[in-house]
């Protein structure tokens, strides 16, 4: 494992073992008729990025067609595979491709990816925000693991405004919420009980209190509430819909000048979401390394292909890159890479 492969992925997936792949990402170039910037130059950038499909979309889902059949081949079956797409072709890749290939009963869901926010460009047309990823999966068994987006700061200063010696923390209500609970009528410390009860055990509150998580008010005939601190909590569950990952910003630090470069925060959601560690991840379409690269950070297997040498030389340039800054953070970094 952790290999960077130079080809055309089609021949290069035909030499991978069957059923050995727990994750798929791939981001093919578009049907989008456009001519995207060649910054390298070498013949298989150019091959790679020649999204003007003088055959047409059926052409185009014809090409990507046989491909995705492989990847099905290699993929284990609890895998789940996530296919990056815009407007373009999306609705005919879910329809000719992935629901032939996958079947219909193992659609997962659709990620609606915003990737900036409206233009002057929107005053005279609708504008185009997002991108498409399609997520399938080989079975009804798979790895699944809930995604969470960060607060917005303006609500952690609303909600968090409280803070001790543990940090900042918000208060959350210890009131039975619905029918009353009678073991949840007593007094506690002078503090009386709410019209249906703590909605807690006396041992368990003295329990909460004795961790320092209780929050008592100055006056007697306030509420007694839970403390939630910031810092234990994950942020807001991730549903379909991400529009809290910009695109990779002109001034960022990951940013190589990649025109398609996706960006890493992108990247390390969907392998979070559908991996674990020590799990192999594939990416047919490996460009400027963003997949394989989040994949050794978080401690993945991982396989790229790309049929550009210079999309391999900057993709194991960015490994190089990352381990050499792991090893100033963290000595023990040899002992426990997955190289």
């Amino acid at each position: 494992m952790n290999k960077l492969l130079l080809g055309d992925n089609l021949e290069v997936l035909k030499t991978l073992e069957s059923e050995n792949v727990d994750l798929i990402y791939l981001d093919p170039p578009f049907f989008s008729n456009r001519n995207y910037e060649i910054i390298w130059g070498d013949a298989g950038e150019i091959r790679s990025f020649q999204d003007q499909w003088s055959g047409g979309i059926e052409y185009y889902i014809a090409w990507l067609k046989e491909r995705v059949e492989e990847m099905y081949r290699v993929l284990k079956s609890t895998g789940s595979i996530f296919l990056h797409c815009d407007w373009h072709a999306n609705a005919e890749i879910k329809v000719f491709i992935l629901n032939r290939i996958f079947g219909e009963q193992n659609f997962k869901g659709e990620i609606v990816w915003q990737r900036h926010n409206a233009h002057n460009d929107a005053k005279k047309k609708l504008a185009v925000l997002k991108d498409t990823i399609w997520y399938y999966s080989k079975s009804k068994t798979i790895t699944y693991h809930p995604v969470y987006s960060a607060y917005e700061q303006k609500y952690i200063q609303e909600a968090y405004k409280h803070k001790d010696e543990k940090g900042q923390y918000r208060l959350d209500n210890l009131a039975n919420p619905s029918r009353m609970n009678p073991q949840g009528l007593y007094d506690y410390k002078g503090y009386k009980p709410p019209v249906n009860g703590w909605r807690c055990a006396l041992t368990t509150l003295q329990k909460w209190d004795e961790e320092g998580l209780i929050h008592f008010p100055k006056n007697p005939a306030g509420r007694l509430a839970f403390k939630r601190y910031l810092d234990e909590n994950k942020g807001n569950l991730c549903g379909d819909i991400w529009a809290d990952i910009p695109n990779v910003q002109a001034h960022a630090k990951e940013r190589i000048g990649y025109p398609t470069q996706k960006p890493e925060a992108l990247l390390e959601r969907i392998i979070k979401m559908a991996s674990n560690q020590h799990e192999v991840v594939l990416d047919p379409f490996v460009g400027s390394g963003t997949t394989v690269v989040v994949a050794e950070r978080l401690q993945r297997h991982w396989i790229g292909i790309d049929q550009s040498e210079q999309a391999v030389r900057v993709s194991r340039m960015r490994l190089q890159q990352q381990r050499e800054e792991l090893l100033r953070e963290v000595p023990d970094f040899t002992a426990r890479t997955l190289l």
